[in-house]
């Protein structure tokens, strides 16, 4: 069986912290709606590109604006549906590979290892570096991909389409144009300075 009836996912993921949070259980249509979140960590059930999907449902809000969850595709499952349908399309014909395994390589590269915590000692905060959970890692990689694919196809003529394809494929090359990459190297230099 494959992904959209065109990708096959019979593939590793290579990073082992990783692994047990990435489903990539074959499926036709990736839209189980939540059948199997019964608990908080169940969503790793959820087969990794439903997830992308759903954060692209839901795009958030950066810091106190607003602007990013003004209702974009806000529970239009077909619509997201399509987009992620066409990126993948895309990929596919830039880089000539399966894009659901650059998807997952680039999830792999983008996510971050180290994020920092505010410790409250004697009435001062201080910041401390903690290593990052490795669901809190893909939820955080999914959310700046997405949220960096809005923010540059927001007011602009580019497409969400081909604005996702484009952070996907910047994620998988490791390039510090991509969001997602961005705030992952600027995440774990704070931890860095931080220690």
């Amino acid at each position: 069986m494959k992904i959209f009836n065109k990708w096959d996912m019979s593939f590793d993921v290579q990073d082992i912290g990783l692994k047990p949070y990435l489903n990539l259980n074959p499926i036709l249509v990736p839209r189980t709606g939540g059948r199997n979140v019964v608990q908080q960590f169940h969503k790793s059930r959820t087969p990794v590109v439903e997830r992308l999907m759903n954060k692209l449902m839901v795009a958030g809000h950066r810091g106190k604006k607003h602007k990013m969850s003004s209702g974009h595709n806000t529970g239009k499952a077909t619509k997201v549906y399509k987009i992620v349908e066409e990126a993948f399309s895309i990929i596919e014909k830039q880089l000539k590979k399966n894009p659901v395994e650059v998807f997952i390589r680039a999830i792999e590269n983008a996510a971050p290892r180290e994020e920092i915590t505010t410790i409250e000692y004697g009435g001062a905060k201080y910041p401390q570096a903690v290593e990052c959970a490795p669901q809190r890692r893909i939820d955080i990689v999914l959310r700046q991909m997405v949220q960096g694919a809005y923010q540059k196809s927001f007011n602009t003529k580019r497409k969400i389409v081909a604005c996702l394809a484009d952070e996907i494929v910047k994620a998988y090359e490791s390039d510090n144009k991509s969001s997602a990459i961005a705030k992952k190297l600027e995440l774990e230099r704070q931890a860095d300075a931080s220690r």
